[in-house]
């Protein structure tokens, strides 16, 4: 069925059953993506030991996929527009499903990067897709809502059960295992995909400008290498070089898209209130996630020396917490005001944050609490930040913009592991300073000294008395760096809290049947009457069906 939607048309105001089936396969692709994140950590060691990769292959395997999701986001995201959204997923999932194969059996280091490379491109081209298909699907606000509530809680479950669901199955396979769950989960998506979510284009979209492809990946590549850097080995000449090149060609990207008709990226979004503010808001929250969850991950292992397995099962209740706040916010908010839903859950989240820093007095519990209340706060703004990102752009700029929404989550949590990561890292190594007893060997204090995890390797050669002699200053040192951290990602939550507060407070609760900033009208009522949808201002656009 063709059906062609002009400017002010009437579009289904509910979805239907086929919708809610649609948006299934979605979350299943999305649960996938969240489970990459972190089965390949577990995977690490029996992968070092099968393909022995140098260091900086080592490295490149664990970030490759990150940098090319990060830079080619924006890109397909806008190409899903151009040509079809439906048709970038699948094509998508074919490659990520045959890249996965590619990894499971690599057979050396180069293959292996080579198939992690592969599945980023295929995993920028899923991300965008599946956010702005649950826009086309679910037009009502409220429903929308609701369905960016179970996107977020798919990523969620992801997440929660990545390490869960590798840990057992490196106890029973072998390290490539984990690349094969991705297969079927692909293959339904081929499968149902077509039979149920539509597919959208935009006729006037125009030609794909290819030199500004080059640019937004000349500036995002070495933005995330700069940061990565950063975050590995501190400041110095190759990160400051990386990130200068990466802004300067960032204007360079940002100048072009103003001169063109037809942009990569339409820059005029960022004149929408509410854009912005979600937008700046789930990039930062991700930011205080991304620091403060690799210390924790650090803690439950190196500290309390529990197995990743073991780690993993800590970690669930938060992220079911999570899962429930993505999907009660929506709900919440069809009578209060998104603004108002998203202050309590991040006051819940800079809480969490803030008993973190009562590790050191009350361990593992005040840990765990802690994390449970980050992610009850964080769940919220997953879900409601995600949907305004989407439902306040025009329906023919959706994927742009849900690709916007994707890039600033991967960058912001890059930034956080490198910029507040790094504070707990000085923190760390200032406070073990010349603590560390001259019992213990010159190398092995060295290696102490640059990491917690290195104080753990060298703990495991030396003799029972004086390993405990260095662990015992490590761990109070590392448990500071976790206090420094969580203090910095308060600081960050609270001060973000007021900014939605103020920015997003002229939301109308979802039971208006409203979309916020329509018209970009900065006054405190904008949106009020802003029509049945996303694209009751958009140019005519094609929708098939």
């Amino acid at each position: 069925m063709h059906v062609t939607a002009a400017a002010g048309a009437e579009v289904p105001a509910r979805a239907d059953r086929r919708a809610w089936l649609g948006l299934a396969v979605l979350a299943l692709a999305t649960l996938l993506l969240s489970f990459d994140v972190t089965l390949l950590y577990l995977a690490a060691p029996q992968l070092s030991a099968d393909l022995d990769p140098s260091s900086t292959q080592m490295l490149w395997i664990m970030d490759i996929y990150s940098f090319m999701i990060a830079g080619f986001m924006v890109t397909m995201g806008t190409l899903g527009d151009r040509i079809g959204r439906r048709k970038v997923l699948l094509v998508g999932a074919l490659a990520f499903g045959a890249a996965s194969l590619l990894a499971a059996y690599a057979p050396n280091a180069e293959t292996l990067i080579a198939a992690r490379a592969l599945l980023g491109v295929a995993g920028a081209s899923i991300m965008p897709s599946t956010l702005s298909l649950i826009g086309l699907l679910f037009r009502d606000p409220r429903q929308r809502a609701f369905a960016m509530g179970v996107w977020a809680a798919a990523f969620s479950v992801g997440v929660a059960l990545g390490p869960v669901i590798g840990g057992l199955m490196l106890e029973v396979f072998w390290w490539g295992s984990v690349f094969l769950l991705a297969v079927p989960i692909m293959g339904v998506l081929l499968v149902a995909g077509p039979l149920l979510l539509p597919e959208y284009r935009n006729p006037e979209g125009g030609r794909l400008d290819l030199v500004s492809v080059v640019l937004s990946l000349a500036a995002i590549l070495p933005i995330v290498y700069g940061i990565k850097q950063i975050a590995k080995h501190g400041v110095d000449g190759v990160s400051v070089g990386a990130l200068v090149v990466g802004v300067a060609m960032g204007v360079w990207f940002a100048l072009r898209q103003r001169g063109l008709e037809h942009p990569l990226l339409d820059i005029r979004l960022f004149a929408n209130r509410s854009f912005s503010a979600a937008l700046a808001t789930s990039t930062l929250v991700g930011a205080a996630l991304g620091g403060t969850y690799l210390f924790i991950t650090q803690y439950l292992q190196l500290v309390e020396e529990l197995s990743p397995l073991e780690s993993g099962l800590l970690l669930v209740p938060g992220s079911l917490a999570l899962i429930g706040t993505s999907m009660l916010a929506p709900v919440l908010t069809r009578r209060i005001r998104p603004a108002y839903v998203l202050t309590v859950s991040m006051l819940v989240s800079a809480t969490g944050y803030a008993l973190l820093t009562q590790v050191d007095e009350g361990g593992l519990a005040i840990l765990v609490t802690g994390f449970i209340l980050l992610y009850a706060g964080t769940g919220p703004e997953m879900s409601l930040a995600t949907d305004l990102v989407v439902g306040s752009a025009p329906q023919e700029k959706a994927g742009s913009a849900s690709a916007m929404h994707s890039t600033g989550g991967e960058l912001g949590i890059a930034f956080g592991v490198a910029v507040i990561g790094s504070i707990g890292t000085a923190v760390y190594r200032d406070e073990l300073s010349g603590r560390i007893p001259e019992s213990v060997p010159a190398d092995a204090a060295s290696a102490a000294e640059d990491s917690m995890a290195g104080a753990h390797a060298a703990a495991a050669e030396l003799p029972d008395t004086v390993a405990r002699s260095l662990m015992e200053p490590a761990r109070e040192a590392f448990v500071s760096g976790l206090g420094a951290v969580s203090v910095v990602a308060t600081a960050l939550i609270v001060a973000l809290t007021v900014l939605v507060l103020v920015a997003l407070r002229h939301v109308p609760p979802t039971a208006a049947g409203t979309v916020p900033d329509a018209g970009n009208d900065d006054s405190p009522d904008a949106g009020q009457d802003a029509g049945p949808g996303p694209a009751a201002d958009a140019a005519p656009v094609t929708a098939r069906a």
